[in-house]
């Protein structure tokens, strides 16, 4: 064997240097991608008429798991499903015949995935690695904000668009203005009166409710002192005393009495008139010739 010479030499290692980083640099970027070369696994096709922004090495998952990665993506603009996704999947998972791939939205931030859902019945077999699944795209948030939020907001707009300009012509209306202006001083006496009223509560309620108190002190000793009156002695006292009334009044209304005699009978009121009467002759008479009546004599010493 012929001896390299020092030049040949580096240059030989210079080249494995150069495999070596080549080699390394290809299974980094497979291993930054999650892809596992020594790890084996099987290879499906599907196939979408829109990718939604899928890309190489996005999640292949089966309810929320990673179990594969998109290996490749072939595209062919003349028929009808575009584009042709080869996907990698861990060898020890079996896809049963009727298992469907379904185009999802990860969220912003994972991007779009692909997520193999089984069927309800399995009885047809597996498919084999290199078969074409069936396919289908779930409507992303993009989709359902433009297919069924922004047609709902289009028929807002001139609803909303109204209600401006019913409020601008509503704001710019003086009365508004004089109306904000009552409700403005009405706040400001409520604020008084609030202010009175806080007042009132800390100096006249407590007065009032002191004699209030001492009113209800007072009728309690009232209370007291009426339940200890005796009002059956004083009712039976009350009846004995009517009872002496009435028989007082029946005496005066008798004509046996002396004050029912005097009230009763007219033989007095008659014979007093006529004294009266006399009387009054009498006097008339004694004014009128009083030498009948008195008589002077005159006694010389």
């Amino acid at each position: 064997m012929k001896k390299l010479s020092p030049t040949q030499s580096r240059e030989m290692k210079i080249g494995l240097m150069i495999v070596a980083a080549i080699a390394i640099l290809y299974f980094g970027i497979n291993f930054l991608k999650g892809v596992n070369l020594f790890k084996p696994a099987n290879y499906y096709i599907v196939k979408f008429k829109n990718l939604n922004g899928l890309a190489i090495a996005n999640p292949v998952t089966i309810q929320g798991y990673q179990i594969g990665q998109v290996h490749e993506i072939a595209y062919d603009f003349s028929k009808d499903s575009a584009f042709q996704v080869f996907i990698r999947i861990n060898k020890d998972i079996k896809l049963p015949k009727g298992t469907y791939a379904e185009l999802k939205d990860a969220g912003l931030v994972a991007g779009e995935e692909i997520e193999l859902i089984y069927p309800k019945t399995i009885y047809a077999g597996y498919y084999a690695s290199g078969d074409t699944l069936p396919s289908t795209i779930q409507q992303g948030l993009m989709a359902t904000i433009n297919n069924q939020v922004m047609p709902k907001l289009q028929a807002i707009i001139p609803k909303v668009d109204s209600l401006l300009d019913a409020l601008h012509a509503v704001a710019a209306n003086p009365d508004i203005q004089k109306s904000l202006a009552s409700i403005a001083q009405t706040t400001d006496n409520l604020s008084q009166t609030s202010n009175q009223l806080k007042l009132l509560m800390a100096h006249d309620v407590p007065n009032v409710l002191n004699k209030v108190n001492i009113m209800a002190d007072n009728f309690d000793a009232v209370s007291q002192n009426l339940r200890s009156i005796d009002f059956q002695k004083t009712i039976n006292s009350v009846n004995q005393t009517l009872d002496n009334v009435q028989s007082i009044t029946n005496k005066i209304n008798s004509k046996n009495g002396t004050l029912g005699m005097l009230l009763n009978d007219t033989t007095l009121y008659v014979s007093l008139t006529h004294l009266t009467q006399s009387t009054n002759n009498l006097m008339v008479d004694l004014k009128a010739h009083p030498k009948r009546y008195v008589h002077f004599s005159l006694i010389s010493f």
